[in-house]
């Protein structure tokens, strides 16, 4: 095949650039030459899109964490003693880290924090403990770290471990045998028991009550994402839906060129007490082309006060989109208490 001829001009402050000798054939052999290699067919493009079956399991149980002390870190500050944190980070999971405090001038440090974690499937992820060296300016040094596997927890057994902190995780480093300190922890898996009892919201549907082992005293905010109307971007209408809630995130898929998308994707977000003080923010987005020059773009968004749900069970409402002409989006929202 031919490569396609393309004709073009360039001025700058009214000259002709094009005049120039030679400038003209570099030019235009240079864009033939990236004409040409899009008209090749078959075309492969090959577009990454997240794992769905982890995306469509659902909570399954609780990781309860507390992070006691640390014992004979070494020394990484040239001048006086190393200032620890704890980094801790559930696998397959996209959510934020969660880190302790930071101990100054301690290579004992004793924190006693406590958190917790959503497990989706036990039998593959891992809780992944990094302590750092804290640094006022630039990178935080690793000092250590290691991994423990859910499947290896009795479920709603407490089990206190002390964890040597390594280099890295590959067993076949002769690095790993160097002492680096030690982790103390104490672990407990809490898998939620399937319990079928419902309660009834104000508009006479049935809501499911939270599973066992949900915190005492909390619940469950269930967020389902139906649908949105009129949705207009500027260079491009490929809309998904961002969700935050106490600085967590959820996605839902993108669809591509529909300004009236519908989703019907659920989520979920664990609470220890009612979100009644709280806000939902829900952003929609629009996700470029691959090929494209523009970049994603902002179609609306709205807060959503949580009071009306957490006092009617069951909330399904249509909000209008914030920096939006006629956007609209419609979300149901679920409290499932304990």
């Amino acid at each position: 095949m031919e490569k396609p001829h393309v004709d073009f001009g360039l001025k700058l402050l009214g000259a002709d650039v094009m005049a120039v000798p030679g400038l003209y054939r570099f030019v235009q052999e240079t864009i033939k030459n990236q004409v040409a290699s899009m008209y090749l067919w078959p075309k492969a493009l090959e577009v990454p899109i997240m794992d769905l079956s982890n995306a469509m399991k659902k909570p399954v149980g609780l990781l309860h964490v507390k992070v006691i002390r640390a014992n004979k870190l070494k020394k990484k500050d040239l001048m006086g003693k190393s200032d620890p944190y704890v980094k801790l980070k559930l696998t397959e999971d996209k959510l934020p880290s969660k880190k302790t405090k930071v101990k100054h001038s301690n290579l004992n440090p004793e924190w006693n924090e406590e958190f917790k974690f959503i497990i989706k499937d036990p039998d593959s992820q891992a809780l992944q403990i990094s302590i750092y060296d804290w640094e006022k300016v630039g990178k935080h040094d690793l000092m250590g770290m290691n991994v423990v596997p859910v499947k290896e927890l009795v479920p709603d057994e407490p089990k206190s471990m002390t964890l040597n902190l390594l280099k890295n995780m590959d067993p076949n480093d002769p690095q790993n045998e160097k002492s680096r300190g030690e982790v103390v922890m104490e672990l407990t898996y809490k898998p939620f028991k399937e319990d079928t009892t419902t309660e009834m919201a104000d508009d006479g549907n049935a809501v499911e009550k939270a599973p066992e082992g949900t915190p005492e005293g909390g619940g469950v905010l269930v967020v389902i994402v139906h649908e949105a109307q009129d949705l207009e971007g500027k260079h491009h209408t490929n809309p998904y839906v961002r969700i935050l809630f106490k600085g967590e995130e959820r996605k839902t898929k993108y669809i591509k060129k529909n300004r009236d998308p519908r989703w019907n994707e659920e989520f979920q977000f664990t609470c220890e007490e009612p979100p009644i003080n709280d806000k939902l923010h829900v952003e929609v987005l629009s996700r470029p082309s691959s090929l494209g020059i523009h970049s994603k773009e902002t179609l609306g968004f709205t807060e959503i006060n949580l009071v009306d749900v957490v006092n009617n069970k069951r909330t399904n409402e249509k909000y209008h989109l914030i920096d939006s002409r006629n956007g609209r989006i419609q979300i149901e929202l679920q409290w499932r208490s304990t």
